[in-house]
């Protein structure tokens, strides 16, 4: 043993048998301080009232708050430790759960939208002009929207489904639908890249609609911003599409009446607090390539109404992803060449973007210097990474797009949203140092056609062997919502969900992989209790230990 704790007995008699607390430690603190303080406020235990309803307390049979908080910190046996934390996960749920359904309830009662009127026509010419047909999932979840649309309550939806299932396109005819109910929309996006893509599609896509379609980034001409400001506060623009720069504060909108949210897991709170409080009350979409499964989504989403389109368009074919070691670089090379030989482009995509003393990881700017641009030298190869002005990626993306690059070697910073329907391969360096999910987004980059694509997964020699199971274990499916459960049980839920970034604590009892069907029965029970009492006039105790909880942040979660 090393470094054990021990107690010095004075004699055999003196022993009392109990449990031992083992907490969390900072510097300057030991076992013993944190014992003896936890000792001392234990003493004030009779101070804290039960809030919990008396009959959920039965229903789940938790202990009283005094015997339940005893036996997180000194419990007198095993099962009342193990009681005691389930309790916890009760107490937790049900304050949880109590704050994200009266912001519901509040967004409902104390938010006043307007309905929007259209025929829709508009949105059916852009149906029409698609080279495909709607999948019915996406035909659901566009009649979820016009529903929302047309009801005096704002809309706050959450739209997800996997990459490259079509859920811009369904935004698309929300779109129109506002804009011919006399309505503006704004669209913000995490990157410009992809905010230049959606620009440059909405303006080829809704071309002959008489709809006007701008954009705005950060590095968007002084000269060009202030015209651009003065017709967006005037309604001379219709739609916006743009970054964080939507959301300064000299950027005034005539009539907003829908904010979208690309890849809204890149944004925190208080930035889609801000596109949102840019028009009165207007309706909220968000969209999510990172599909989460519908329980574990009512638990954290549970203020948003959700759909989700769990169809692929016709004609597309699942991405055959093949995981190898570095031995295996020439062959792949080689299979890399014969795709571009048959007018294809791939992807390069690497964690670093330039070498590190600090890590033994292949970076992007090392290998298109070093072996890449003369590898593929016959194809045209070019880079981007996040470090690249505006302007640059721009240009190479053009070039890669439609231009003479065909081998475009990347860092994250293509991760979302970029569709190049000519991309069937994406090769992946050290693919164990991305979460699955991050994988999954990379892996739908190509296969955004008929075309048969391909994912190469490079995996490191001195990773684990558990780490390895995992990536072979993500190459095994191409289901984003499978990749979901994958990526939840292997990094947590808090890492999943970025918690924190919604202005929510992490949970401190609750396992989300663990327990949801606890909390969706636990949601039942407060549904249940605030339909019968919306004001909690009966639970004033509930009610006063969620408002001192969660009261500064109940805004904040309608807005995840």
């Amino acid at each position: 043993m090393k470094s054990p704790d021990f107690h010095i007995l004075a004699d055999k008699n003196s022993y009392i048998k109990m449990i031992h607390p083992v907490y969390p430690l900072t510097k300057g603190l030991s076992q013993q301080i944190v014992k003896n303080i936890l000792t001392e406020a234990l003493k004030y235990l009779s101070l804290c009232e039960e809030f919990i309803p008396e009959n959920i307390i039965e229903k789940y049979s938790i202990l009283p708050i005094t015997t339940r908080i005893k036996g997180v910190h000194f419990p007198k046996t095993f099962y009342h430790r193990d009681r005691a934390l389930f309790s916890m996960k009760v107490q937790e749920a049900v304050t949880f759960e109590t704050a994200v359904l009266l912001s519901k309830n509040n967004a409902k009662t104390g938010f006043t939208g307007t309905a929007k009127n259209f025929l829709g026509d508009l949105s059916e010419r852009f149906v029409k002009s698609l080279p495909f047909s709607l999948t019915s999932a996406q035909k659901k979840a566009y009649s979820d929207i016009q529903n929302d649309l047309r009801d005096k309550l704002p809309m706050n939806r959450l739209l997800q489904g996997d990459v490259g299932s079509g859920k811009t396109v369904v935004a698309q005819m929300a779109m129109l639908d506002t804009v011919q109910a006399g309505f503006q929309v704004a669209m913000m996006v995490p990157t410009s890249v992809l905010a230049r893509q959606h620009y440059a599609k909405l303006t080829e896509e809704f071309s002959g609609l008489d709809v006007n379609v701008s954009l705005l980034l950060g590095d968007t001409k002084d000269s060009e911003k202030n015209d651009l400001k003065k017709k967006i506060e005037t309604g001379q623009v219709d739609i916006l599409i743009g970054t964080h720069a939507l959301i300064q504060e000299n950027v005034l909108f005539k009539n907003l009446g829908l904010a979208v949210i690309d890849e809204q897991h890149r944004f925190g709170v208080n930035q889609r607090l801000c596109l949102i409080n840019k028009g009165i009350s207007p309706d909220f979409l968000v969209m999510t390539a990172t599909p989460i499964p519908r329980t574990l989504a009512l638990t954290v989403y549970g203020e948003l109404d959700i759909s989700t389109i769990d169809q692929m368009p016709k004609g597309r074919k699942n991405v055959i992803t093949r995981t190898i070691d570095d031995s295996k670089r020439k062959e792949m090379y080689s299979f890399v060449r014969e795709e571009l030989n048959n007018n294809n482009k791939a992807f390069f995509v690497y964690p670093l973007i330039e070498e590190s003393e600090k890590v033994d990881l292949k970076s992007a700017q090392e290998m298109y210097s070093s072996e890449l641009k003369n590898e593929f030298s016959d194809y045209g190869v070019g880079i981007i990474h996040g470090k690249m002005s505006s302007s640059e990626k721009n240009e190479i993306m053009e070039n890669f797009s439609k231009g003479s690059i065909n081998v475009l070697v990347s860092t994250t910073v293509i991760e979302v949203g970029i569709d190049i329907p000519q991309a069937t391969v994406m090769v992946v360096e050290h693919a164990e140092r991305f979460g699955l999910s991050q994988l999954h987004q990379l892996r739908g980059r190509v296969g955004r056609s008929s075309r048969q694509s391909y994912c190469f997964l490079i995996i490191s020699d001195n990773t684990g062997d558990e780490t390895k199971q995992k990536i072979i274990e993500f190459a095994s499916t191409t289901d984003g919502f499978k990749v979901a459960d994958m990526d939840l049980a292997w990094r947590g839920p808090g890492k999943f969900f970025d918690i924190q970034q919604h202005g929510i604590d992490e949970f401190k009892f609750i396992d989300l992989s663990q327990d949801i069907l606890l909390i969706s029965s636990i949601r039942n029970d407060i549904s249940c209790l605030l339909s019968d009492d919306p004001d909690m006039k009966k639970y004033p105790n509930l009610r006063k230990e969620v408002y001192a909880k969660y009261g500064k942040k109940l805004k904040l979660i309608k807005a995840i």
